[in-house]
């Protein structure tokens, strides 16, 4: 029998198998609680039809990306599990973080509260609702397909000299430096409009502003850190927006 078939290797390839499948279902159903929590406590019901199309939407883009894109990025998908504040993290990036996550939170339970109670700037007819889910699967696929080209995708700002980062410059990354970033803000202007609240996608100003003041962090930190980074910026002239920012 030939080493590679031998049944204990086998079986440990089986075990990691095992392992990677559950952590990339872990992942999809913790992304689809994420934005659940601030959705559905806040409501005080889950008498919401346009929320579980948006859930079910959320379901089915998280597993298409843990699947067609984390099986072949493990290190990623290792990076993504860890605490989003760790001890390399530079301080700025934790207050950053911390500000980032509230945000977030706070302008997704606040879709919720104006639907339900508030009312304040009025709903999004049929065709901007829908337009806005499009945005949110456009902002998605960006964000996606970063994961796609970007093994290095770490939730924090830190040099990962163990696993030899080097700069990307490949795919979405030749267009603009943050695509991850970029996509972003679809998600939280397209999340507000299909969930019907028009102050909520003006409230998304709010996550894609600290996001901004993280981007100016972040390349502050890997030019001194990353070799190649500030060519990069060079090569690559905008951060956000082609032509644009």
């Amino acid at each position: 029998m030939l080493p590679l078939l031998r049944p204990d290797r086998l079986s440990s390839l089986s075990d990691l198998i095992e392992m990677l499948t559950l952590k990339l279902i872990l992942c999809v159903f913790a992304t689809v609680a994420i934005f659940a929590v601030p959705l559905f406590i806040p409501a005080g019901t889950f008498a919401w039809w346009r929320a579980w199309v948006f859930l079910g939407v959320v379901f089915i883009a998280s597993a298409l990306t843990m699947f067609l894109i984390f099986p072949g990025h493990e290190d990623l998908l290792n990076e993504r599990f860890k605490f989003p504040f760790q001890k390399t993290q530079p301080l700025g990036d934790k207050i950053i973080t911390a500000l980032l996550i509230t945000a977030f939170l706070g302008s997704t339970a606040f879709i919720p509260l104006d639907v339900f109670r508030f009312h304040l700037l009025g709903r999004p007819g049929t065709a901007v609702s829908w337009f806005g889910l499009v945005l949110f699967i456009a902002g998605w696929t960006l964000i996606s397909l970063s994961f796609k080209e970007n093994a290095f995708a770490a939730p924090v700002i830190k040099h990962q000299a163990e696993r030899q980062q080097r700069v990307v410059d490949t795919g979405v990354y030749s267009v603009i430096r943050h695509p991850m970033y970029a996509g972003a803000i679809p998600v939280l202007v397209g999340m507000g409009l299909w969930l019907e609240s028009y102050a909520a996608a003006l409230l998304a100003i709010v996550p894609i502003t600290i996001l901004v003041a993280r981007i100016l962090v972040e390349e502050n930190f890997l030019r001194r850190e990353l070799t190649g980074y500030d060519l990069y910026t060079q090569r690559v002239r905008h951060r956000l927006l082609p032509f644009i920012w």
